[in-house]
C-alpha cells in the first residue's frame, strides 16, 4: 500500500475581566506553562484593529476552533457561534454573526491552521461559514491524527488519550484547566440546562464561555508543535501526509450524506413497538415482568433446567447477550446454528431488547438527526480504535447485523439512481495468509477455494458436514480476531473438546499462522510491546495480552487496504459516488442507466496484490435501498 503523494500540508486560574484598550475589547490573561498567554474578545468592529495586526504578524500555523450550538452539524437550526485563532500566546474569540466577513477573510488567507478533531470544525466551517472542506483541508493540520499516530490508546487504555485536555497535560502543561468542567456547571447553575443543551443558550459574551473557547486554539498550536517533530522523528510523516487526506475525504461523504425514506421509517418505528411488546408479553408468560431485569431472568431460566455458569464481577449469574444468544440457539447474526432446541425465554428476551434498541437506537435516530432534506449525515470516524479501524455513528451502522435488512432499507438512492457496493472477499483471511506466509492458505486462495469449506474438509477430510464448516469459520476469526475456545464454544454451540480439536486442526493446516502469530508475541514478550504495520503504524500492546498481536495488524492492515481504496476511488474520479464505508464494504449510488458500470470500475479500484495474495472485491447493484442488498423483498423495497 502506498500513501499518495499529495502536498498537505500548568496553569493558575484565569484572571478577569480585563479591560485593556478600547472599552469593548475584554482581554482575559492566564499562566500557561510558565508563560502568560491572552484571549482577546472583541465587541465592535473597532476592536478588530488588533485582530488585522495579529493576522498580520505572518504565524505560518494558528490554531483553529469553533463554537456550535450543538455536534449535529446539519440539523435544521444549526449555528456557529464563535470561531477562534490563536498562536501560542493568545487567541481571538470572534462573534460568528457580527465579524462572519472578517472570519471568511482569515480563513481564506494563504496560511495553515491547527485542528483538534478537525473533521468536525470542517464541516462546521464549510456549511455556516461557506469555506469548503476542499479549500480549508488541504491547509489543516489535526493534533489528534498526529497523537493517534504517536499513540493510538485512549487514557483508560494505559496511553496518553486522544482528547484535547488530555493531550495537553502530558504535552503542555500538566495544569492544563478542564475548562469544560467549568462551563458545564455554568450550564446547569446559571442555565438549568445539561452537558448537550447547554451550547445554545450561554450568552455568547459569559467570561467562562470565551475563556473555554479562547484557550483551545492556543492549546491546539502549542500540541502541534510538540507533536509534529514527534511524528517526523518516528518516520511517520507519510502517513500523517496520507491520514489528513483520508479525514478530508470521509468529511465530505459526511457532508453528502445519505437520503432515508421517512415513510417507511416511521412505519417501521411502530412494528418495532409492536413488536418489542409482542415479546415482553412472552417473556411474562415465563415469569419475566421485565426484561431488562438480570434477576428475573436468571431466575425464570434456570426454572426452565438451563445450567447458567457465568457470573458478573459482583457475583450475580450472567444473563447477557453472549450467554442468551447460544440458548436461543443464534450465532451473532442471529442465524440459527442447530446445534440445540431454541429455549423460548433468551429467544423472546432477546428480540424484545433488540426492537427495543433498533426503535430508539436507529428508526428514532434516523427522524431525529435527518436534517432538512431527509437526510441523515452519519459520523464516519477515521482513526476510532488503537487499530484505526474505522467506525460510523449518530447512528451506530456497524453494529447492524449483516443477515438482516429492516433497518437498512431506510436508507434509500436519490431520485434517479440506485444505491450500489463493493465488499472486500474475506480480506482479514487473505491479510491474514500474506502476512503470516502461510504456503497452503496462500495456495487455496490463489486457487479460489472457500477458505472455510477448505479448512473444514482439511480438518473433518472430505465428508464435512455444514455445522463442521461453520466451527472452522468460527476457528479462522478467531485466530484473526483473537476469540478462544471458550468464545467459539458460544458462537457455534459445539462442544468444546470438538472446538478444541479443530484449533488444533487449524494449527496443523496453517503452520505458519501458528508461527506468525507466536513470532509477533515473542517479539512483543522481548522487545518493545507493540507490533508494526504494513504502512508504519505502531500498535502498542497490553502486558497481559500481548496474544491480541495478530488481530491488531490484522485489522490494522485490513482498514488500511480499504483506506487506501476511498482514496484512489477519489483520485479516479469517483468520490462523488460514494456514501458510507461500513466494515469492508462501501456503499455507493450511481445512475441506473450506468450503475453497473460504476460500481464494477469502483469494485476495480478496490482490488490489489498484498504480499502475493490478491485482494479482491464484490460489486453489485443493490437497487433502490441499501436493504435491497441484503435480502429485502422487492415489494417492501418498492414500497
Amino acid at each position: 500500500m502506498r500513501p499518495p503523494s499529495l502536498s498537505w500540508g500548568g496553569g493558575r486560574p484565569l484572571l478577569g475581566p480585563i479591560t485593556k484598550g478600547p472599552p469593548a475589547l475584554h482581554t482575559y490573561r492566564h499562566t500557561l506553562a510558565g508563560s502568560e498567554v491572552a484571549i482577546y474578545f472583541p465587541e465592535t468592529e473597532d476592536d478588530l484593529a488588533g485582530f488585522d495586526a495579529f493576522l498580520a504578524r505572518g504565524d505560518k500555523v494558528l490554531g483553529l476552533d469553533t463554537e456550535t450550538t450543538n455536534l449535529n452539524v446539519y440539523a435544521p437550526g444549526f449555528a456557529v457561534r464563535l470561531v477562534q485563532l490563536g498562536n501560542d500566546r493568545e487567541a481571538w474569540v470572534l462573534r460568528a454573526d457580527r465579524f462572519r466577513d472578517h472570519i471568511v477573510r482569515a480563513l481564506r488567507q494563504p496560511r495553515r491552521f491547527t485542528v483538534h478533531n478537525a473533521s468536525f470544525d470542517l464541516q462546521v466551517i464549510d456549511r455556516a461559514l461557506g469555506v469548503p472542506i476542499e479549500d480549508l483541508a488541504p491547509r489543516t493540520f489535526d493534533t489528534r491524527i498526529l497523537a493517534h499516530l504517536l499513540d493510538p490508546r485512549q487514557r483508560h487504555e494505559g496511553g496518553t488519550g486522544l482528547a484535547l485536555k488530555e493531550l495537553s497535560e502530558v504535552y503542555v502543561d500538566p495544569s492544563a484547566p478542564d475548562t469544560q468542567a467549568g462551563l458545564h456547571e455554568v450550564f446547569r447553575r446559571d442555565y438549568r440546562a445539561t452537558k448537550e443543551t447547554g451550547w445554545a443558550v450561554i450568552d455568547v459574551d459569559h467570561p467562562t464561555y470565551v475563556r473555554y473557547a479562547g484557550l483551545d486554539p492556543i492549546l491546539a498550536r502549542r500540541l502541534f508543535d510538540e507533536l509534529l517533530p514527534l511524528v517526523r522523528d518516528v518516520g511517520l510523516d507519510r502517513l500523517s501526509v496520507f491520514e489528513h487526506r483520508l479525514q478530508a475525504l470521509l468529511a465530505m461523504m459526511q457532508r453528502r450524506g445519505v437520503l432515508l425514506d421517512v415513510p417507511y421509517i416511521q412505519d417501521l418505528k411502530g412494528r418495532l413497538g409492536d413488536e418489542a411488546e409482542h415479546y415482553r408479553q412472552a417473556a411474562a408468560r415465563y415469569g419475566v415482568a421485565n426484561v431488562n431485569s438480570t434477576a428475573q431472568i436468571a431466575e425464570a431460566l434456570t426454572a426452565m433446567g438451563e445450567d447458567l455458569t457465568e457470573r458478573t464481577p459482583s457475583g450475580a449469574l450472567k444473563v447477557d447477550k453472549g450467554v442468551l444468544l447460544p440458548l436461543a440457539d443464534l450465532d451473532t447474526q442471529w442465524q440459527r446454528i442447530e446445534a440445540r432446541t431454541p429455549n423460548p425465554l433468551a429467544d423472546a428476551v432477546l428480540r424484545a431488547k433488540r426492537a427495543d434498541k433498533w426503535s430508539t437506537s436507529y428508526a428514532q435516530a434516523f427522524l431525529d438527526l435527518r436534517d432538512d432534506r431527509d437526510r441523515l449525515h452519519p459520523m464516519i470516524g477515521a482513526l476510532q480504535a488503537r487499530t484505526a479501524r474505522m467506525s460510523i455513528s449518530n447512528p451506530p451502522l456497524q453494529q447492524l447485523p449483516s443477515s438482516d435488512w429492516t433497518i437498512r432499507r431506510g436508507v434509500i438512492a436519490d431520485p434517479g439512481q440506485v444505491i450500489v457496493a463493493a465488499d472486500y472477499q474475506a480480506v482479514e483471511m487473505r491479510v491474514l495468509a500474506a502476512l503470516s506466509g502461510d504456503e497452503r492458505m496462500i495456495q487455496a486462495i490463489l486457487d479460489g477455494e472457500d477458505l472455510h469449506s477448505f479448512t473444514a474438509r482439511m480438518v473433518y477430510g472430505p465428508e464435512f458436514t455444514k455445522a463442521h464448516r461453520k466451527i472452522s469459520k468460527a476457528v479462522g476469526f478467531g485466530k484473526v480476531f483473537g476469540g478462544g475456545a471458550a468464545t467459539i464454544q458460544r458462537q457455534t454451540g459445539a462442544d468444546l473438546e470438538a472446538v478444541r480439536t479443530a484449533l488444533r486442526g487449524y494449527d496443523e493446516t496453517f503452520p505458519g499462522i501458528r508461527r506468525f502469530a507466536q513470532r509477533l508475541q515473542n517479539r512483543a514478550d522481548y522487545g518493545k510491546r507493540e507490533v508494526v504495520t504494513p504502512t508504519g503504524r505502531h500498535l502498542p500492546l497490553d502486558r497481559d495480552r500481548l496474544y491480541a498481536a495478530t488481530n491488531y495488524i490484522v485489522q490494522s492492515t485490513s482498514r488500511d487496504l480499504l483506506a487506501q481504496a476511498i482514496v484512489d476511488i477519489h483520485e479516479a474520479g469517483l468520490g462523488e459516488h460514494l456514501l458510507l464505508p461500513v466494515h469492508d464494504e462501501l456503499i455507493a449510488q450511481a445512475p441506473a442507466d450506468v450503475a453497473e458500470d460504476v460500481i464494477q470500475e469502483i469494485g476495480r479500484l478496490m482490488e490489489s496484490t498484498f504480499g502475493g495474495v490478491p485482494i479482491v472485491s464484490e460489486p453489485e447493484v443493490y437497487g433502490r435501498s441499501w436493504g435491497s442488498g441484503y435480502g429485502c423483498p422487492p415489494e417492501a423495497d418498492a414500497a
